[in-house]
């Protein structure tokens, strides 16, 4: 059976680029593909595809936002994340947020097909300085010790945190929490100080005891 494959993806190139790849490959067929984060939301729900290829620097809604907002429409879609960025809380937020797997461009033919075909069973491809960060983030000893500190975590700042968990961004919590975005950003000083972590990452692997 054939896999269905959408993209979102801002440049119109690398848009065309990655249709012909897909278009080209035995067993894919390609939904089409989408300059934005709107127009994805807009259009990919009724498509349903099996597999969405989705960039992270776009125009309006980025591509972390868009995940998060898109899964719970499609709940069945896999989305792969083939991105420029490689810091580290771009990452770990796009996984909280949904992502199955995290490619950076540019990604050869070769590449691709292979993580399609193994998101699809299951698996969660990464390009492996990726893979690399996302265990750091995890196993670093200095920055997550082994003693429990988030009992030491207010309420409010256990909400911040929670939310930052399912990725969140500060305004976003700002606005769901009515507080001021400034005050968002003092809370998250303090969860840091608190956990002795110095990034989102860290903090969330610490909030859920990994």
């Amino acid at each position: 059976m054939s896999k269905t494959v959408a993209i979102v993806e801002d440049d119109s190139e690398v848009r065309q680029s990655l249709t012909r790849v897909l278009e080209r490959s035995p067993g894919i067929t390609c939904l089409g593909g989408f300059p934005s984060a709107e127009d994805a939301l807009r259009e990919v729900p009724a498509l349903k595809p099996q597999i969405l290829l989705m960039d992270v620097n776009l125009p309006g809604m980025n591509g972390v936002e868009c995940v998060r907002k898109l899964g719970p429409l499609v709940p069945a879609t896999l989305i792969l994340m083939l991105t420029v960025h490689d810091d580290t809380d771009t990452i770990f937020n796009a996984l909280a947020a949904g992502a199955r797997g995290y490619l950076l461009k540019p990604v050869s033919a070769t590449e691709l097909l292979a993580a399609i075909r193994d998101v699809q069973a299951g698996g969660a491809p990464m390009t492996s300085n990726i893979a690399r960060k996302v265990v750091q983030s995890f196993k670093n000893p200095t920055a997550i010790p082994e003693h429990d500190n988030t009992a030491s975590l207010s309420p409010r700042e256990r909400e911040v945190l929670d939310m930052l968990a399912q990725g969140y961004i500060y305004k976003e919590i700002a606005d769901h929490l009515d507080i001021a975005y400034r005050t968002v950003h003092t809370h998250i000083e303090r969860i840091y100080a608190k956990l002795h972590v110095r990034s989102r990452s860290q903090a969330v692997a610490k909030y859920r005891g990994l």
